[in-house]
C-alpha cells in the first residue's frame, strides 16, 4: 500500500484523485484548508510538515485563480524535500508557456520550481498539462447565460477534457517513478466556443442570442491563436455533451 498527499483534494480535480487512489488500496491523505487532520494553507504553510511526514507521494492539485501558486509550491517542495518524499505529481494547463495570461504565467513559474526540486535535494517530479475541464467551460456558459444574450469572445476554439480522466492519469503516474514532462493530455474535440454553447442551450432547454465579442489584448490574441489546445494530444474520450448529459442523470 502506498500513501499519497493529495492538495486540494477537496476540490473537482483532488476529489476524484483522492476517490481513484483509495479505490486501489492505497492510503489517502487530503489536504485543504478545511480538511481535517490535514487542514493546511498552502499560503503560509502552517501545518504542512506533518501533513507531508511519511508519504510516498504527492499529487498538487491545489491552485488558485488569484494567485500565489509559485508561493505555494515553493513551500510544498521544500516540506517535501525536508520529509524525503520520493515524488511530486502537478498538474498544469496545456499553453502556460504560449498564451500570456497573469494566471498562466504563475503556473509556468509553479512548473519551474517543481522541476528545479530535486537538483536540490527534493523530490523527482512529474508535471502533466492538460487542457481546460469540462466544468471550466460549463461555469463560464453558465455564468454568461444569465444574460438575455450569450455574450462569448470571438473565435476561440476550445479542447475541454474530462476532469475524472484526468484523474485516472494522475492517480497513475502517483504510483510509479518520477517521469519529467510527460506528453499532454487534451480532450477528444477542438470545437469553437460558440458551437459548445449551442450544445449547452440545448441541453439545458434556455434560448439565447450567442453574440460572438471581439476582445483586445495579447492573452486573447493567444487564445485566438489555438496556444492553449494540443491537436496531436486529443486523447480524451468524453466530450461536452457526454458530460453534460451524464450530469443530468
Amino acid at each position: 500500500m502506498t500513501s499519497i498527499l493529495v492538495t486540494g483534494g477537496t476540490g473537482t480535480l483532488g476529489t476524484l484523485v483522492s476517490a481513484r487512489l483509495r479505490r486501489d488500496g492505497h492510503e489517502v491523505r487530503v489536504l485543504s484548508r478545511h480538511a481535517h487532520p490535514y487542514a493546511v494553507d498552502l499560503r503560509d504553510g502552517t501545518g504542512l510538515d506533518a501533513a507531508v511526514k511519511g508519504v510516498d507521494a504527492i499529487v498538487h492539485c491545489a491552485t488558485s485563480p488569484r494567485g500565489g501558486d509559485d508561493r505555494s509550491a515553493a513551500l510544498l517542495v521544500e516540506a517535501a524535500r525536508r520529509a524525503g518524499v520520493g515524488h511530486l505529481v502537478h498538474i498544469s494547463i496545456v499553453g502556460v508557456d504560449r498564451v500570456p495570461l497573469g494566471y498562466y504565467r504563475v503556473k509556468r513559474e509553479t512548473e519551474r520550481l517543481i522541476e528545479q526540486s530535486d537538483a536540490s535535494g527534493g523530490p523527482g517530479w512529474t508535471v502533466l498539462r492538460t487542457t481546460q475541464f469540462h466544468e471550466l467551460v460549463l461555469s463560464l456558459l453558465s455564468g454568461a447565460s444569465r444574460l438575455p444574450v450569450l455574450p462569448l469572445p470571438s473565435g476561440v476554439r476550445v479542447q475541454p477534457v474530462d476532469a475524472g480522466e484526468v484523474a485516472d492519469r494522475l492517480a497513475e503516474l502517483a504510483l510509479g517513478p518520477p517521469a519529467g514532462r510527460v506528453a499532454d493530455m487534451g480532450g477528444p474535440q477542438i470545437r469553437p466556443l460558440t458551437d459548445l454553447a449551442r450544445g449547452y442551450l440545448r441541453a439545458t432547454g434556455r434560448r439565447r442570442r450567442i453574440v460572438p465579442v471581439r476582445l483586445a489584448g495579447k492573452a486573447y490574441a493567444g487564445f485566438r491563436a489555438g496556444g492553449h489546445l494540443t491537436p496531436e494530444r486529443a486523447v480524451g474520450r468524453v466530450t461536452f455533451e457526454e458530460f453534460l448529459a451524464r450530469r443530468k442523470d
